[in-house]
């Protein structure tokens, strides 16, 4: 059996979901695993017994295959946790990401805003399109802290790019750093 197999079996049976395997030129194996995601289940996050648990596993395991590492390291996959699955991009739709593409895209004058032709790299926010996937943001700059934003001002107009997972290159969700921790999503309508 593959070493790929054997860790995703042994993940997947204590209940995790296996996110990715890396190997490095010194021994190292690095498993970065997450809770198994349901819909309409409440966020969780790996901690460090859910590592703990994993490792001690994976390591009586990988003794009776006999795999050659020299270190096991697992861990969460952090605040800026990659994108893989069509699975991966349901469950955190809604979500602030970053998304690179394989092709440089350039979107037409959108209300005196334009997309630079070489452009690859987009943040915004992820949604569900009729042909895949889109990304919806504004060039606005953030306010500062502190900063007053009139009400009156008129913000620009969003812009979207739809791709299909086959365009990108990588996506990761984009790394909010709110010593509160992530948020739940809200209800549509509704305000947090």
């Amino acid at each position: 059996m593959a070493l790929h197999e054997t860790i995703e079996q042994t993940v997947t049976g204590l209940g995790y979901e296996l996110v990715d395997i890396e190997r490095t030129g010194g021994g190292l194996l690095r498993v970065t695993i997450d809770h198994a995601y349901s819909a309409g289940t409440e966020e969780r996050f790996i901690n460090a017994e859910d590592c703990e648990k994993v490792t001690r596993q994976l390591q009586f395991v990988l003794e009776v295959e006999g795999a050659a590492y020299s270190r096991l390291e697992v861990s969460s996959p952090g605040i800026d946790r990659p994108l893989r699955s069509e699975k991966d991009f349901e469950r955190f739709a809604g979500e602030l990401v970053d998304i690179t593409l394989k092709t440089p895209i350039g979107i037409a004058a959108v209300a005196g805003s334009a997309v630079s032709a070489n452009r690859k790299k987009f943040r915004g926010t992820l949604e569900r399109a009729a042909t895949g996937w889109q990304i919806v943001w504004s060039d606005e700059p953030e306010a500062k802290p502190g900063q007053k934003v009139s009400r009156k001002r008129v913000p620009p107009p969003l812009q979207a790019l739809g791709f299909t997972l086959d365009e990108i290159v990588q996506a990761r969700l984009a790394p909010v750093v709110d010593f509160k921790g992530r948020r739940p999503k809200a209800a549509p309508g509704t305000e947090i």
